[in-house]
């Protein structure tokens, strides 16, 4: 590649924040939940780089095909690759595409193609080097490549953006399947690669109540060092896992340890069980399954596809809930598709 930026370049990055910052200064758009990415292309020879850095090209074949059917021949993007399914976005489909067979990833490719959601551009050959600009004029020319080069339904998107934090703070309430927060950018400020001077990134926490169907000791002692989470599915009143908890409080492991054993016994779920031992490390113990009898309230910031995309935070435990009022309904809220902004 003869661009003046070549892989591996580490992307921008964004420093967390509770609150949306004000005044004429920003910029604020969805934050997209997928797989962050800059894609390269200098005529035929088109990178997908991740996040981290590693190439990404082999597992989305539509997207490298994409980008050389632009009629742009040099240029440098960064965004989001996200699969729409129905009206949301699938983050399951994406690891799903992180396989070592090329069969299997031309098959997912041609039933679930991936979309290219572009939020910066960083250089094109009739702009030049974009990120040494700021990104109010970045954006500009972002506008005009998109106009030019992506169409309506094509697997190129640009990513919405508003100057208000009013309407900031309403994506912030409704936004759900697929964008779990908002961006907010410095409109004065350089591409910054690498660095997390330039953008924050706020999420919704929002609380549920859980019931605890599983724990796993720590890998240290036999202390409790994780709780699995499940909610009752209507009508059918199955048990489903939804995710874990871990961070338990040091003083607080030998009580609960004692309550945990004290109601452990088969079968816990009812639903369908997530696997035993954790992938990451061989010693992990299994989930210890216990009865429907203890619920808790932990903090979330995203939940798609019956899943807690992060790991939850206790809040309290619930003695005053029984277990059966705890229903998945609590966490299916009306939100506006991500996928109706694209």
């Amino acid at each position: 590649m003869t661009l003046p930026i070549r892989p591996p370049f580490p992307p921008q990055e964004s420093t967390q924040s509770k609150t949306l910052p004000t005044g004429t200064a920003w910029a604020y758009e969805p934050k997209w939940d997928g797989f962050r990415c800059i894609i390269f292309r200098d005529g035929e020879d088109v990178e997908v780089q991740s996040k981290s850095g590693k190439p990404l090209a082999r597992y989305f074949p539509e997207i490298v095909a994409a980008a050389r059917e632009r009629t742009a021949q040099r240029w440098v993007l960064d965004g989001e690759i996200v699969i729409p399914v129905e009206n949301t976005l699938s983050f399951e489909r994406l690891l799903m595409r992180v396989h070592p067979a090329a069969s299997r990833v031309r098959r997912l490719a041609a039933e679930t193609p991936g979309l290219i959601i572009a939020f910066d551009l960083l250089y094109t050959e009739r702009d030049g080097a974009l990120y040494e600009r700021p990104f109010g004029e970045r954006r500009a020319a972002l506008e005009a490549f998109a106009r030019d080069e992506f169409t309506a339904d094509g697997a190129f998107r640009l990513s919405p953006q508003t100057r208000t934090v009013e309407e900031a703070r309403a994506w912030l309430a409704r936004l759900a399947g697929g964008a779990d927060g908002v961006m907010a950018k410095r409109l004065d400020m350089p591409y910054r690669s690498g660095e997390r001077t330039a953008m924050r990134k706020i999420k919704r926490l929002r609380s549920a109540e859980c019931v605890v169907t599983g724990f796993r000791y720590g890998s240290k002692d036999r202390l409790v060092g994780s709780l699995q989470l499940s909610l009752y599915d209507e009508p059918d009143g199955v048990l489903q896992p939804v995710g874990y908890c871990s961070g338990i409080r040091a003083a607080e492991k030998p009580e609960l340890t004692r309550r945990l054993e004290a109601i452990a016994r088969s079968p816990g779920l009812t639903g369908q069980a997530p696997g035993g031992p954790s992938r990451w490390n061989d010693r992990a113990e299994a989930w210890q399954p216990l009865e429907p009898q203890l619920v808790v309230e932990v903090q979330y910031d995203h939940f798609s596809e019956g899943r807690f995309r992060h790991g939850t935070r206790i809040l309290r435990w619930r003695p005053d809930k029984a277990a059966r009022q705890c229903t998945l309904a609590q966490l299916i809220r009306a939100g506006d598709s991500p996928v109706d902004l694209l």
